[in-house]
């Protein structure tokens, strides 16, 4: 059964969604995106999405008129339409298409692109992976430096995901001067001696939703949070190792480069941490 997509106002069906060819999001990646994830049938951290997706409209100066809530009526008619009763909702921006290929910005009032649509994952909050734990590799940091900005500039992480894949593992975390930044699409911890620690927010990592979240939750749940830069040789010495994202949760990490985390298999903090941020969303979705 075809998917019903949005593309600039108009809902149809997905085999007739088209954008022009011209488009900076195609020939410059030049446009942000949004994942808000759909747990039975609502959406979760929903403002905290369109917190981030105004701030990294406004970083890259591209102009997008829809409200809020015009956002959440799009979303919430999706979902309807499409029967999703989890997965998530994808969201780009595009600054647009001026007619051609050219290195400058569009004229100013040039209509940005605006496309969504959902994608079902039946069981997403039950995942076995999160029973099992997964395996990471690392690969430098070759992106950009405003890993702040959630840009659809994706292909390096594509390639490090493919890299993972060819070892037998499951994702990769980047490593930049020494240390951990984040994993491919995913914001990455250690757990020693009790303690959370995670990289310090910057430039360099994108501004996790779920991370926020999570960090909250596990200050309210009386654990202790530190927030610095980590080596993997720091993660292979940890007693657990997780990451955090919109899609996957909190998903246990139990390998790093080959080397068995802890006791390689899923740690009480991590298990009880997506328990706390699963039962939270559930609670708090819209």
């Amino acid at each position: 059964m075809s998917r019903t997509v949005y593309v600039n106002g108009t809902y149809m069906p997905e085999e007739e969604a088209t954008v022009s060819i011209f488009d900076r999001g195609f020939v410059m990646g030049d446009a942000v995106y949004e994942v808000t994830c759909v747990l039975d049938g609502k959406l979760t951290e929903f403002d905290g999405h369109m917190a981030r997706l105004a701030r990294s409209l406004s970083e890259l100066e591209i102009v997008c008129d829809l409200t809020r809530d015009d956002w959440l009526e799009i979303h919430r008619k999706l979902i309807e339409m499409n029967g999703v009763e989890e997965g998530g909702v994808y969201l780009q921006v595009s600054r647009g298409t001026a007619g051609d290929r050219d290195f400058h910005y569009p004229p100013e009032g040039t209509p940005p692109t605006v496309v969504l649509y959902t994608q079902s994952k039946p069981g997403l909050s039950a995942d076995p992976k999160a029973d099992k734990g997964i395996k990471v590799i690392s690969v430098p940091d070759l992106r950009w430096h405003r890993r702040d900005i959630k840009t659809v500039q994706l292909l390096y992480a594509s390639m490090a995901k493919m890299a993972a894949e060819k070892e037998g593992k499951d994702d990769a975390w980047f490593v930049e001067d020494g240390f951990v930044t984040e994993g491919s699409s995913n914001n990455c911890y250690i757990v020693k001696g009790g303690r959370i620690i995670t990289r310090q927010l910057s430039n360099d990592i994108l501004h996790g939703i779920t991370r926020a979240s999570v960090l909250k939750m596990a200050q309210e749940a009386q654990m202790e949070v530190e927030e610095r830069p980590f080596t993997i040789e720091e993660a292979q010495a940890a007693d657990e190792a997780f990451y955090t994202s919109a899609s996957a949760f909190v998903m246990p990490i139990v390998e790093v480069d080959g080397v068995a985390v802890g006791a390689g298999k899923p740690g009480p903090v991590a298990k009880r941490l997506r328990e706390i941020y699963i039962d939270e969303s559930r609670k708090s979705a819209i």
